[in-house]
């Protein structure tokens, strides 16, 4: 019992990871219908950002991840402006193209500035390098950080969509942009502040992954941001609430898969959910199946 609370704890962790990642994919997907593969290696952004205001500037954590997410925000809004933005009546797979080019330009345009070697995150001190023991089960300061700042980070950003006015035009760009601008709504500014919005959450979880494995590198995005994309698609891509799941849910398998089992397999079994939620729900958990018109 010990050993399976141990692991729902690392679960958690990892799960908040993701479920901040996955956040991204989802909103821009809800709004545009466009799964920015690029999302990844803003997070990645966030990360180094968030290693260089320890290191250079000597910042503490707190100050640190601010700067990450106001840079990986102001990423985020650039992307859109010079990539997607242009191709917003472009076929899907022109678009899809474009990501991916965008996501190997960030992964090796970074490597170029700061070499591919592994960089280790400055360690946390004073409370924030401590940990408790309840009975067996131990719990580091650094998993209660991640777990609180992904809550507190959700909880503002269920605030922003559901009780603001911009959240109440993302929300009707989501359903139908036509009649949202027809309402006087300004598209184009929604879009950026979806991509504003996400980018932030992304820079957040890469400064969050830097402290809790301790290391960064230039291609830290790739399977991260796999996995997150297939926590959305678990959860119903488009779908807030089912990004969160599926972020818990994808942490919860991988943590358990590696302590019970082998963790050679993890991956492969993440990538197989992906496959059967495919096949059996292709909406995701919380997605509703929709009649197309013809």
């Amino acid at each position: 019992m010990d050993q399976f609370l141990q692991q729902v704890i690392n679960g958690i962790s990892l799960g908040s990871i993701y479920a901040l990642i996955a956040l991204g994919y989802t909103m821009v997907y809800g709004i545009i219908k466009l799964i920015n593969f690029a999302h990844s290696d803003v997070y990645m952004v966030g990360a180094y950002v968030g290693y260089f205001s320890m290191t250079t500037l000597h910042l503490g954590f707190f100050p640190a991840l601010l700067f990450a997410m106001l840079v990986s925000t102001l990423l985020g809004v650039v992307i859109e402006k010079i990539a997607y933005k242009p191709l917003r009546n472009a076929t899907r797979i022109a678009v899809l193209i474009t990501a991916i080019g965008v996501s190997l330009f960030l992964e090796y345009g970074t490597m170029f500035f700061v070499t591919a070697s592994v960089r280790s995150y400055p360690a946390m001190t004073g409370l924030l390098a401590g940990s408790f023991k309840v009975g067996n089960i131990v719990i580091s300061m650094q998993q209660i950080l991640i777990v609180v700042t992904t809550v507190i980070l959700m909880i503002l950003l269920q605030f922003i969509v559901k009780k603001t006015r911009i959240g109440k035009a993302m929300r009707a760009v989501s359903l139908d942009q036509d009649a949202a601008e027809l309402m006087g709504i300004n598209v184009n500014t929604t879009i950026s502040f979806t991509f504003a919005l996400g980018s932030a959450l992304a820079g957040a979880a890469g400064v969050l992954v830097g402290v809790y494995y301790n290391s960064i590198n230039p291609l830290m995005g790739v399977l991260p941001g796999l996995k997150a994309f297939i926590a959305a698609v678990f959860g119903g891509i488009g779908i807030i609430p089912g990004a969160m799941i599926g972020g818990y849910f994808i942490g919860a398998v991988e943590v358990f898969v590696s302590g019970y089992g082998n963790s050679m397999y993890r991956d492969a079994i993440v990538f197989a959910i992906l496959i059967i939620i495919l096949i059996v729900k292709p909406t995701g958990l919380l997605g509703k199946n929709t009649r197309e018109k013809v």
